[in-house]
């Protein structure tokens, strides 16, 4: 008698496998709280638009700018109190909870951080500093010492490697410009581009900016005038061309702009920017051809919105309020690109940057 046995007794695997390919994945969110020195790991409930804590992780220093490495096992926390270093942290692939694998130094108090495409490289910007530096990563994760330091013009504030991992761009606030660099991602150097700097208006402040998926367009958000520029980027010569400039600001808006972050959702369709003075997010469609913005208006956000993201669906946008302690989810409409009322949840002091992380 021959008797057929169900594929879970004679392969355990087979069950957890099937029963996980139609699973969603599970959705992370890491919160930088500066000045209760912690960061949040928090769980997005999709279904319900809505986040769930779950653990603190104390880091003994002014954590603001976080990166997560490509491979999405590895998030990096600059402490921009002294001693600057940069703590390390293995992402858990099922709870998303944080171990600390170690500390490295920093060059300088550092206003942003970003991995390299092969996970070996960790860039940062000092704004304090006036300078961008290469520290190594460890096989194991960990961030190493710096291996590369170049001053710049004031105020440096953000850094990025495109794509193809061959061209590093960096923002100075202060000198008004992008500094566009090469990449040798063997050895780790940065060397000038050519041309070597792109100008912004006088006194706009050049903060933070993102490519699209295509690499055909960069999108930057300038902190001293709320301004919002689109370039079109050559990503074979690792060049720029501007096209249009327009604003983050509301109709009627009389204070000190204060713009600060900037995202695209996955699909490319919207672009995001908020801007802190009025505390709101301004929604813009972009076209596919141009990748030019049609403003959508304006949505009343968290108090004082430093840092967001956008989940890979592109149906939750996640903003930390500096003067509100607490982050919030929009829901993003698909068709209009509309964002929903905030669902609120208080996290630590002064949160400022987010990071989304999806796990199987």
């Amino acid at each position: 008698m021959c008797t057929r046995w169900p594929a879970a007794a004679w392969f355990p695997g087979v069950a957890l496998l099937l029963a996980s390919a139609g699973a969603p994945a599970a959705t992370f969110v890491y919160v930088a709280n500066a000045d209760s020195q912690e960061i949040s790991v928090l769980e997005l409930d999709r279904s319900q638009g809505q986040l769930k804590p779950v653990e603190t992780v104390a880091v003994a220093g002014t954590v603001m700018p976080l990166a997560v490495s490509p491979d999405k096992r590895f998030l990096y926390a600059a402490l921009r109190s002294q001693p600057y270093r940069v703590a390390s942290f293995a992402i858990d692939g099922v709870s998303g909870r944080l171990r600390k694998l170690g500390e490295a130094p920093l060059a300088d108090s550092m206003a942003n951080l970003d991995v390299d495409l092969s996970g070996r490289w960790l860039f940062a910007a000092s704004y304090p500093g006036h300078k961008i530096t290469v520290n190594s990563i460890g096989k194991d994760g960990a961030a190493g010492a710096v291996q590369q330091l170049i001053p710049t013009a004031p105020n440096a504030h953000a850094i990025h490697a495109d794509a193809s991992n061959r061209f590093v761009l960096a923002s100075s606030l202060g000198g008004d410009n992008l500094s566009i660099w090469r990449f040798d991602p063997e050895k780790g150097q940065l060397t000038p581009g050519e041309p070597p700097l792109v100008a912004a208006a006088p006194k706009s402040g050049p903060r933070h900016f993102v490519w699209d998926k295509p690499q055909r367009f960069l999108y930057l958000v300038n902190e001293v005038d709320a301004s919002l520029y689109v370039y079109g980027w050559d990503g074979a010569r690792g060049t720029l061309r501007e096209l249009q400039r327009t604003t983050t600001l509301p109709a009627g808006f009389s204070g000190k702009p204060w713009a600060a972050d900037l995202h695209l959702t996955p699909d490319g369709k919207y672009l995001y920017a908020s801007e802190r003075t009025s505390s709101t997010i301004s929604g813009f469609r972009v076209d596919p051809a141009s990748g030019l913005l049609q403003p959508l208006g304006q949505t009343p956000t968290e108090k004082t919105p430093r840092g967001f993201a956008i989940d890979s669906t592109g149906r939750h946008l996640v903003v930390a309020g500096q003067d509100s302690h607490s982050v919030s989810v929009h829901a993003i409409d698909g068709g209009s690109g509309a964002l929903g009322a905030p669902k609120s949840l208080a996290v630590g002091k002064n949160p400022n940057w987010v990071e989304i992380v999806d796990l199987p």
